[in-house]
């Protein structure tokens, strides 16, 4: 049998990789219902007795839960690497971290006041980051490189339909604690059909390293001097992640607040059946392209100019339509930039011993976004321009991102 730190050679069956898929699809649900609805229904309830606005509580809320994930990913990477059980590296964490992240929106759905609403959406981040790093690990585990695209592309489609089901979940349910409870279930359910019928990878004995608190600590550190391609490309997807970042974080106070939709959580509904639309259109093609002509570069560049075109249509053309158009454009965009990208970022990792750590830390480019959007976004939209401003200022970090891909040498 094939070991954990050997170069996958042979291609991945539909499916392994469909199952793979359910459980990315599970891990997102679990975390866009909130973040698409209810959260920012509960920001609103507890708002009035906070002496804060709604905009303002949601992200601090979400940023506390950013800054955990910001940990907790690369540290359940690093833990998974080094995991010896018979069951493998991989899936231990898969089902912990899903249990414990439907057990998390459990207690979200019986928030009474705001500190559990923290505290749980924050223990939904620490846990569904331990799964997710499994999954994300699992790929140069297992995924020859010249497959990596195609199934990028399938792992960025089940995102996208993990924020559609979730989106829509939180929103059919009947309620912010039936939301919950539905994308709790789900969260959980979708892992099973992977960790049940597909057998892990386990380390060899003469491959399972000694244990050092201080090397495993050190370790985190990847220097963009040693790892330039690293380096560069990890900044390339920060910066188009916190131009989508600041897209997302307040479109349902943008369609209510500026748009005056008459109904705007079906907007948002709407604009992220939209998006996801034409992003499946485009991430499994866009995936499988760039395998078959060996290139990820130009992919990155041009997707990321697409979107900030689109993002900047939301600042110049603030109407419905054009919200519609720019959530189209968006999708076109951001379904080649997640299928190469993450084939990219495979590409670039140090070593073999370190994928599930070395992941992590390119995952935390996801997750400083979310710390780094509040604190951008909600002085710009109270008192530096509104969302004019705004979506100006996410369209030119985004552009900053596609350009900056080009720094990476080692990849075509």
């Amino acid at each position: 049998m094939t070991t954990a730190l050997e170069e996958p050679a042979e291609p991945v069956r539909a499916g392994w990789t469909s199952a793979l898929s359910l459980a990315n699809v599970a891990i997102w649900v679990g975390w866009y219902g909130p973040l698409q609805i209810l959260l920012a229904r509960q920001a609103e309830d507890f708002a009035p007795g906070t002496g804060m606005s709604k905009e303002t509580l949601l992200a601090w809320v979400t940023g506390a839960g950013a800054v955990v994930s910001l940990a907790a990913n690369p540290f359940f990477g690093a833990l998974s690497d080094r995991t010896t059980a018979r069951w493998g590296r991989r899936t231990p964490w898969i089902v912990a971290g899903s249990a414990g992240g439907a057990l998390s929106l459990l207690l979200l759905a019986g928030a009474g006041a705001l500190w559990v609403m923290t505290l749980g959406w924050c223990l939904v981040q620490l846990t569904l980051n331990a799964s997710f790093a499994a999954v994300t690990a699992a790929v140069p585990d297992r995924v020859p490189r010249l497959q990596r695209g195609l199934v990028g592309g399938w792992l960025g489609a089940a995102q996208i339909l993990g924020a559609v089901t979730g989106t829509g979940l939180a929103t059919v349910a009947g309620g912010i604690a039936a939301g919950y409870a539905a994308c709790a279930v789900f969260t959980l359910a979708g892992v099973l059909p992977y960790v049940l019928r597909y057998r892990d990878l386990t380390l060899a004995a003469a491959d399972r390293p000694v244990w050092s608190a201080r090397a495993f600590l050190r370790g985190f550190w990847l220097s963009p001097r040693r790892y330039p391609d690293f380096g560069w490309a990890w900044l390339t997807r920060f910066l188009i992640n916190l131009s989508n970042a600041l897209v997302i974080l307040y479109l349902l106070y943008y369609l209510r607040d500026r748009l005056h939709h008459h109904d705007p959580e079906q907007g948002v509904l709407i604009l992220t059946a939209v998006n996801s639309v034409t992003l499946l259109a485009t991430v499994v093609v866009g995936g499988a392209w760039s395998d078959r002509v060996g290139r990820r570069k130009p992919f990155v560049q041009w997707s990321g100019v697409l979107m900030a075109a689109a993002t900047a249509l939301l600042s110049v053309w603030q109407t419905w339509p054009s919200a519609i158009v720019a959530a189209a454009v968006l999708g076109v965009g951001l379904g080649v930039f997640m299928s190469v990208d993450f084939a990219l970022m495979t590409d670039v990792l140090p070593k073999a011993m370190d994928r599930g750590k070395d992941l992590g830390v390119i995952n935390v480019a996801n997750a400083l976004p979310q710390v780094a959007a509040p604190a951008l976004a909600a002085p710009i939209v109270t008192h530096l321009g509104g969302y004019r401003v705004l979506y100006l200022v996410a369209a030119v970090i985004g552009l900053a991102g596609a350009v900056l891909v080009r720094r990476v040498r080692g990849v075509a």
